[in-house]
């Protein structure tokens, strides 16, 4: 990085790179092949998580592959400080992170949000998935949902320079199976263009009785990469089919209790569809203008429709909107829901690296922007039968009418920001300053008449300060302070205040830690405060920020290669959520629903030395109890799920073939997942099967 002079000249090499897919601008894997080295953290470039003052996981391909993930869920809970909110099979997957909601639809795309399907998002295609734990608004702006317990960035395929072409089976139980094919290929001189092709079809009964879950995927990427110039196109078509679907109930909140959670092939609304389809069209180009000035543009659009039959849990006798109870009863009414989406990202910018007077420099400008129109239609049900979690029925007629489509909002995310790394004593100190204006701008409207309802038009600045401090070669104590930027939402229909357009709102957190690279293993501890407004009706039933949510946090982790052969990902997350200053002291110090006060993490995986080929893993996952309501009157049961496996690489004709086995849930554990005042069982037991080969 910096080199020490006396008089302001230009930096020799690179030490900061564009994101441009495997193998070109990317860190490489850590020991055990897991995870990697470093990430991209958008505005701040790509860097070692050594040099990093944030908390990092940046998950190989390699370990998606082992694992069998299906999707974004099957990945990052992998770390203690993540826990998925919804279940397999349901209408979409949601995650906590750090205590806080994170949205699939708050996902970046090679660092452009916006553009992947906010219902659930296949790894066939994925490279990497880069995990950033607490906001990251400063890297890559506001999200469109506003989560600020962490960032996710998804790195998609580019082909490699040894040619590929992989077909792989798969089978998930109860009866869906799958064929993925893998092609990659470089060409022209030097390799420089590249082409990559993941396709995907997949079919049948998986995680529901009698249900069934289509998956199509096809994703084209091409790259460029000259000596000065490097380029890429993404092209993504989504394609998610769903009958009974796994859908989310709320309880009674009248102390009646929160009945056992029932078997993990149930869906509590039989007869349920989802179609979801997603069309993505992403560039990126990034040009060395000297050694030391890189300007990169990115560009992207997707186009999303979803459409659902939309149960809804009521009082069979009034209609009105009602829980369970105790003993699994309810009553459902059946409606339907359509929304769609059309969303524009992009970003442009430029880093210089420098030295001035023995200080280097890392000065990055940066500006994007996001557009997105959303609209739907609702056509109510009129007919409601009383049913039971344990022994469903079918769900009554629809509305007789469905509606078509209408726009709903208009949002617009704009942002400029700079950001600059200063290195002093030889790399040992790195101080990070930066900050990201933001500018949110939001219409909304009548989807029965079209007119205007509600618009803002608000800015805030974000600051950002990290600071890495290297005592020794393989210590980094580190510390941070950011803040998060949230847009305001639309107050829904149930409340006095109907259709009002609430403001942005800051989250702010504080983090100090210690990472330490032990050659084959790299142990982090951190400590992190963050705090944001709570979102509330009040006693007059009125919607609004009331007071505060502070979550206060140790995590510990730990991943890499215990011996050659052993590879160990551990972590675990103590988190203390609490209702501050809150309206006339109600709930004031309870504990924030949702949180766990501990959760842990442990897999190991093991090359087998009396078998060539044959490698064994397991793992197992904790979660505490927690409340789901701010009175703290209910809650869930602790939890642990274990999962188990098997792989073996071996030769068949000469062509290189992997067969692999999972089994998620071993002991077919039942358990409900919470998100907010609604719950899902979560999927019992899970056998997965494939086979690779290399042709």
């Amino acid at each position: 990085m910096a080199q020490t002079t006396t008089s302001a000249t230009l930096l020799p090499a690179v030490t900061v790179q564009g994101n441009q897919g495997a193998g070109d601008g990317q860190t490489k894997p850590y020991a055990g092949g897991q995870v990697a080295r470093g990430g991209d953290l958008g505005l701040l470039g790509t860097n070692n998580v050594m040099n990093t003052p944030f908390s990092t996981v940046n998950y190989t391909s390699e370990f998606l592959e082992d694992i069998q993930a299906r999707t974004l869920a099957d990945v990052i809970t992998n770390d203690a400080s993540v826990r998925t909110t919804t279940s397999t099979g349901g209408f979409g997957e949601d995650f906590q992170i750090r205590g806080f909601s994170v949205t699939s639809g708050d996902v970046g795309l090679n660092g452009l949000y916006g553009l992947l399907s906010a219902n659930r998002i296949p790894m066939e295609m994925v490279e990497r998935v880069e995990l950033l734990k607490g906001p990251g608004t400063l890297m890559r702006g506001i999200p469109p949902n506003g989560s600020i317990g962490g960032s996710v960035n998804i790195v998609t395929k580019r082909a490699g320079d040894e040619p590929l072409t992989r077909l792989t089976t798969t089978y998930t139980s109860k009866a869906n199976l799958g064929t993925h094919l893998d092609f990659g290929r470089r060409f022209g001189e030097d390799n420089a263009w590249g082409l990559r092709f993941n396709g995907v079809l997949r079919g049948g009964e998986a995680s529901i009785d009698g249900g069934d879950q289509q998956l199509g995927l096809g994703t084209l990427a091409l790259d460029y990469r000259g000596e000065r110039l490097r380029w890429s196109l993404d092209a993504i078509y989504q394609d998610d089919n769903v009958d009974d679907f796994r859908s989310q109930i709320g309880f009674l909140t009248n102390g009646t209790g929160i009945p056992a959670a029932p078997d993990g092939d149930i869906t509590f609304y039989p007869g349920t569809t989802l179609t979801q389809r997603d069309r993505t069209i992403a560039s990126r180009l990034e040009y060395d203008l000297t050694d030391a000035l890189t300007a990169h543009v990115a560009l992207g659009y997707r186009d999303n429709t979803v459409k659902q039959v939309f149960p809804i849990s009521v009082n069979p006798i009034t209609l009105q909107r009602a829980g369970v109870d105790a003993d699994g009863n309810f009553g459902v009414m059946n409606s339907y829901y359509d929304s769609y989406t059309k969303t524009l990202s992009g970003d442009i910018g430029v880093q210089a690296r420098f030295n001035t007077a023995g200080i280097g420099h890392t000065l990055s400008l940066d500006a994007a922007r996001m557009t997105q129109e959303g609209g739907n239609a609702y056509s109510p049900g009129t007919v409601a039968v009383a049913s039971n979690i344990y022994n469903p029925v079918a769900l009554p007629p629809n509305s007789p009418v469905r509606y078509s489509m209408q726009k709903a909002s208009e949002t617009t995310l704009d942002s400029i920001a700079i950001a600059d790394t200063l290195s002093f004593a030889q790399d040992r100190v790195l101080l990070t300053l930066g900050a990201r204006r933001q500018t949110v701008d939001v219409d909304s409207y009548s989807t029965a008449t079209g007119a205007k309802t509600g618009s803002y038009n608000a800015n805030a600045t974000s600051p950002v300060a990290g600071i890495v401090i290297k005592p020794l070669d393989n210590v980094s104590v580190y510390g941070n302070f950011t803040e998060g930027l949230t847009k305001g939402t639309v107050v829904g229909a149930s409340y006095a205040n109907a259709g009002e357009v609430l403001a942005p709102y800051k989250s702010k957190q504080y983090e100090a830690g210690v990472k330490v690279d032990w050659g084959r293993i790299t142990t982090t501890a951190a400590l992190f405060q963050i705090a944001r407004p709570a979102a509330q009706a009040d006693a007059a039933n009125v919607y609004g920020y009331f007071g505060e949510q502070r979550n206060r946090g140790l995590e510990l982790t730990a991943y890499g290669e215990l011996q050659p052969g052993l590879r160990l990902m551990a972590s675990a997350a103590f988190t203390q959520g609490k209702l501050t200053q809150t309206q006339g002291g109600v709930n004031e110090g309870n504990t924030a629903p949702g949180v766990p006060k501990s959760t842990f993490n442990l897999g190991l995986d093991w090359d087998t030395p009396w078998v060539q080929g044959l490698s064994l893993n397991g793992g197992a996952t904790y979660t505490s109890s927690m409340y789901i309501d701010s009175t703290n009157t209910l809650s869930l049961p602790a939890v642990t799920v274990f999962n188990v496996g098997a792989r073996y690489h071996t030769k068949i004709a000469g062509k290189n073939v992997v067969f692999r086995a999972n089994v998620d849930n071993l002991t077919d554990k039942k358990y409900w997942l919470a998100s907010g005042s609604f719950a899902t069982n979560a999927a019992g037991r899970t056998i997965m099967l494939s086979a690779s080969v290399d042709f």
